[in-house]
């Protein structure tokens, strides 16, 4: 066998530890640092000739410069003859401009996977995508792992005595269907419009929930606007508790102080972003079993969705 190593960019190094030791293996080494005026300047601290190499990085904020690390470390490793480039993408920014959704405006989630292919990553592992669709942006291979797997043991271990999983918009039905599945409940959806970017305004609870334990669930939480105010209507309608599970924490702005001053009881979020900031009403559950998981199946040319059947 060729042998494979294990690179970490500096977007979330704690991450990439655990998962170097759930396999046995150290992290390799590499030089990341900056010029005096903010450019990246890489090198690669050991040979990589004809090893399978994985990255993992994800381009969280500050998006622009996790990303050109991602690239300007696949450009090295390349340059450096390894045999493939695999990045490990924990969470996929940009992601949410998949589409014209007005005029004259870019598809820059497009746009970045131009660029990762052009920098010569062979193939790409990410968690919950903001749209799935954008696996079909690209021309190399595009895992897109279910967050759900992480979460679901967690909440079954509350002994919940009238749970239901709820979908904070519409196009969140298919998820909140499938974690429901999971988990043998039913579902409810909250009806929403959003008025501009970072802004949303709950609207109306489709879905009885009077009595029951509502766990919302989501792909990311951003200023946490949307979840919070859900979690006042919910209540509002009835519901005995409400908990969110969120598979990317980005957090900006006010989300801290929101949810640590809102209705919500309890928030599920994995490490695939780290957090910014301590709340106890966070809970942090580890995507690195998992990650690691995948490494271990694509180098052994495994099959990675037989890990959520």
């Amino acid at each position: 066998m060729r042998g494979y190593k294990v690179f970490t960019g500096t977007a979330n190094p704690e991450l990439s530890k655990k998962v170097a030791k759930y396999l046995s293996l150290p992290l390799s080494e590499a030089s990341i640092k900056r010029f005096s005026d903010g450019e990246i300047s890489v090198q690669i601290s050991e040979s990589v000739r004809g090893k399978d190499v994985f990255i993992i990085q994800p381009t969280c904020a500050p998006a622009n410069v996790n990303l050109m690390e991602l690239l300007i470390l696949t450009d090295a490793l390349r340059r450096s003859s390894a045999s493939s480039i695999t990045a490990i993408m924990p969470y996929f920014g940009y992601a949410r401009q998949d589409r014209k959704a007005a005029p004259r405006v870019p598809i820059t989630a497009k746009l970045v996977a131009n660029m990762i292919e052009t920098a010569g990553i062979d193939r790409v592992v990410t968690i919950d995508l903001h749209a799935g669709q954008i696996q079909g942006f690209f021309d190399i291979p595009v895992d897109n792992l279910y967050g759900s797997i992480i979460f679901l043991d967690y909440i079954k271990n509350k002994g919940l005595k009238n749970p239901v999983i709820a979908s904070p918009d519409i196009g969140g039905v298919a998820r909140a269907r499938s974690f429901a599945k999971k988990l043998g409940v039913d579902i409810v959806i909250v009806d929403k419009r959003r008025e501009k970017a970072n802004e949303s305004e709950v609207m109306n609870i489709i879905g009885d929930v009077e009595g029951k334990d509502v766990i919302l669930v989501d792909d990311m939480i951003d200023t946490a606007g949307t979840i919070v105010k859900a979690a006042k209507v919910l209540k509002d309608k009835g519901a005995t508790s409400v908990m969110a599970c969120c598979t990317h924490p980005v957090l900006s702005g006010p989300a801290y102080d929101r949810i640590t001053e809102g209705e919500l009881d309890e928030l599920l979020v994995s490490d695939s972003i780290p957090l910014t900031q301590e709340c106890e009403k966070i809970k942090v559950l580890s995507v690195a079993p998992t990650f690691a998981e995948v490494i271990r199946r694509v180098y052994h040319n495994e099959s990675v969705n037989g890990l959520f059947i």
